[in-house]
């Protein structure tokens, strides 16, 4: 019998192999500089959620000395043990690569981060100026003694701790410094002027906190500053939310956030390499954490912030992403004009519309589908599902203005889209003082759905469009995350949609759906279905493959079954950006099943599941990845496409992912992933996405 670490790999190992791959992605020399800068940057804000929630959570259950085991075998402390080594040689390789190899690429473009003892005079006299008129009056240096007591370090801060002298009393005391890089940049830009530099592509950056302590005396009149170094918290902000005993979901999740906002225990603490002993001393006094979890870093803390880098006006130094043609179909929507002019809803009365974006414009399809419903005459009513939003959304918009133009509109807002909390309650509250049905779900689960239904009134009867997508209603990610959308009138999906947003609202126990697949109710058993019946087609001789392209795969049902596929001989291959805790190529275990990892300059987050059926594909597209919590704790939606030539283009899209040699990560039977050394690169999927 095999053990459980032979057939299913750790979630958390599976995430730091995926967050690995976008490092090396970003130390690959075919990439531009600032592109680089942007991978760097990524992976170190990837890692500061995974410390918040992840390991925050593992953490939480060794405290309450719970220890049930992973599915590969693993207690909690267990895990934290191998997390942690990984981690510090991942962060170590990071700052090795941002000190030398990055740091040295950015010079030879112009673009320097120069340290305050290597700027000549004058330079020191506009730094210690804009100090002194910028960041000296945002200071507040808080000293530590029996009358005040450590002060509360905010999650994600970046902070100075010094050791101070009052010459007169020789008495030396504890001062902490919370440096404000919400209201000033963490690389200050000095003037081309000042440098006496006339190429307006060369950049000269202090950091803003160098700039502050090599003036730290000008905070301590009268005293001297013995040493000092820079350090940084990451806590838990796991939001914690007892639904079934809240009245009010809103009031619930606000509450919640002004706990997570006040901050959860510490579950990591950074701090420079060459911290005096003195300080990290009256620190790890100060702040309750495991010697384990305290990092130090050879490098800048908190290089998240690196990504303010790419902001600089260099075009030549990054690819211009800034893409997304208006679909085929859709080409005439924007012109009234045109004699050959076309609504969105007559175009969708005679064929389907996929969308693939970023490469199809959200702006000309999504958001022109959502703004023509508002203005409208003969639209009657709106529904759509709202999980992740941008702050300055268009969609919210045209959803207002057309409760103004007398519509019925609802919306489910999703409260508790991680992180997004606060600008979903905002949104929330606008949208009900516009006049709209806002609700928040089913009490117990999180609606990850992306859909929206449009009612309209034509020759006296009413007829219903709708959108289905992969991604969320973010008119900001629809420009980096690549994601499918399905636009149509189809009777029976309209009529699936509508009960399904009547059981959103609570006004339906529907658990049965026509061709929806939605969970909790039926999506796994439908896959299930589906993986089986490919089994049985492998057994009896017949055409049997399974291609699915997801963010994750984590439900060991899901993962045990592919492997009775995998042995009943049916191919499978799998797409996958993310976790992956199967193991493929394994003899007498997965020898039938490739899994690829597409990492490049857009993120990978459509979701598509193709099968075989003996040459009968069955085709599907959705928010649903292959984990528990998607299958059984979120309310997902995933659609059929039944058009065979849509059909077909899905198929296309899914090989231009399998023979991808450039941007694919291959998976190998012990779990980690390698990058082929092709000798010429022919196939480059999100390259040649953009130029079809």
């Amino acid at each position: 019998m095999k053990k459980q670490a032979d057939i299913f790999i750790n979630r958390e190992l599976s995430w730091i192999e995926f967050n690995k791959r976008v490092l090396l992605t970003g130390m690959e020399k075919e990439y531009k500089v600032l592109d680089k800068v942007k991978f760097c940057s990524i992976f170190s804000n990837n890692l500061d959620e995974f410390f918040m929630v992840r390991i925050a959570s593992l953490k939480a259950q060794v405290e309450a000395e719970i220890t049930k085991k992973s599915i590969d075998g693993l207690t909690p402390k267990e895990q934290l043990k191998k997390i942690n080594k990984e981690v510090k040689e991942l962060t170590n390789l990071q700052e090795n690569y941002v000190n030398n190899e990055l740091n040295n690429e950015l010079r030879k473009q112009g673009i320097f981060i120069k340290k305050y003892n290597e700027l000549s005079e004058n330079q020191k006299n506009w730094c210690t100026n804009y100090f002194s008129t910028s960041i000296f009056p945002l200071l507040t240096p808080l000293v530590i003694d029996p009358a005040h007591p450590f002060p509360f370090i905010s999650n994600l801060s970046l902070n100075i701790a010094a050791i101070i002298r009052d010459n007169e009393h020789s008495k030396k005391q504890f001062v902490r410094i919370k440096i404000p890089t919400k209201n000033i940049n963490r690389f200050i830009k000095i003037p081309n002027e000042i440098l006496e530099i006339n190429d307006e592509n060369t950049h000269f950056f202090i950091c803003v906190e160098d700039l502050i302590g090599n003036n730290i005396n000008a905070l301590f009149n009268g005293m001297e500053c013995m040493n000092y170094s820079f350090f940084r918290v990451t806590r838990d902000a796991d939001l914690e939310l007892k639904e079934l005993e809240a009245d009010d979901l809103l009031l619930a999740v606000e509450k919640s956030l002004q706990k997570r906002r006040l901050g959860g225990d510490v579950v990591r603490l950074e701090v420079e390499s060459d911290i005096p002993e003195n300080i990290l001393k009256s620190l790890t006094e100060s702040i309750s954490i495991q010697e384990e979890y305290i990092y130090f870093c050879k490098s800048l803390l908190g290089l998240d912030d690196l990504n303010q880098l790419t902001k600089i006006n260099r075009e030549d130094l990054k690819e211009d992403l800034l893409i997304g043609k208006t679909h085929p179909l859709l080409k005439n929507l924007d012109s009234p004009s045109n004699k050959n002019y076309s609504s969105i809803f007559k175009v969708l009365r005679k064929k389907d519309v996929l969308l693939h974006h970023p490469y199809d414009s959200f702006k000309t399809s999504v958001e022109e589908f959502i703004n023509r419903a508002a203005d409208d005459p003969l639209v009657m009513a709106i529904k759509i599902t709202l999980y992740r939003v941008s702050k300055d959304s268009p969609i919210i918009e045209a959803l207002m203005r057309a409760a103004e133009n007398g519509k019925e509109v609802m919306t489910l807002v999703e409260l508790k889209a991680r992180f997004d909390e606060d600008n979903n309650i905002q949104w929330a509250k606008q949208l009900e003082q516009a006049g709209i049905h806002v609700v928040y779900g089913i009490i117990g689960f999180k609606t990850h759905t992306k859909i929206a239904l449009i009612v309209r009134k034509e020759k006296g009867s009413l007829r219903n469009y709708f959108h289905i997508g992969t991604g969320n209603y973010n008119s900001n990610t629809s420009r980096f995350y690549t994601d499918l959308g399905l636009l149509s009138t189809d009777p029976d999906i309209a009529s699936d949609l509508l009960e399904l947003f009547n059981y959103l609202s609570g006004f339906s126990k529907q658990k049965s759906y026509q061709k929806l697949l939605v969970s909790p109710s039926s999506l796994r058993e439908k896959f299930i279905f589906l993986i089986k019946r490919e089994i049985k087609h492998a057994r009896e001789g017949k055409k049997a493959e399974i291609i699915a392209k997801m963010n994750s795969l984590v439900d060991p049902e899901i993962i045990e079954l592919l492997y009775i596929a995998s042995q009943s001989g049916v191919k499978i291959s799998l797409i996958i950006r993310g976790i992956c805790c199967l193991y493929p190529q394994r003899k007498n275990l997965s020898e039938n099943i490739e899994v690829i990892s597409i990492i490049g300059h857009f993120l990978e987050h459509s979701r598509i599941f193709w099968f075989c059926n003996n040459n009968d594909h069955e085709v599907f597209i959705g928010s649903a990845d292959w984990m528990k919590r998607n299958l059984d704790r979120r309310i997902e939606a995933v659609t059929p496409i039944e058009d065979l030539k849509l059909k077909s283009l899905l198929y296309s899209l899914l090989q231009t992912y399998i023979k991808d040699d450039y941007f694919s990560w291959r998976m190998k039977e012990d779990g980690s992933y390698e990058k082929y050394a092709f000798d010429s690169i022919i196939n480059r999927s999100q390259i040649d996405l953009i130029n079809k």
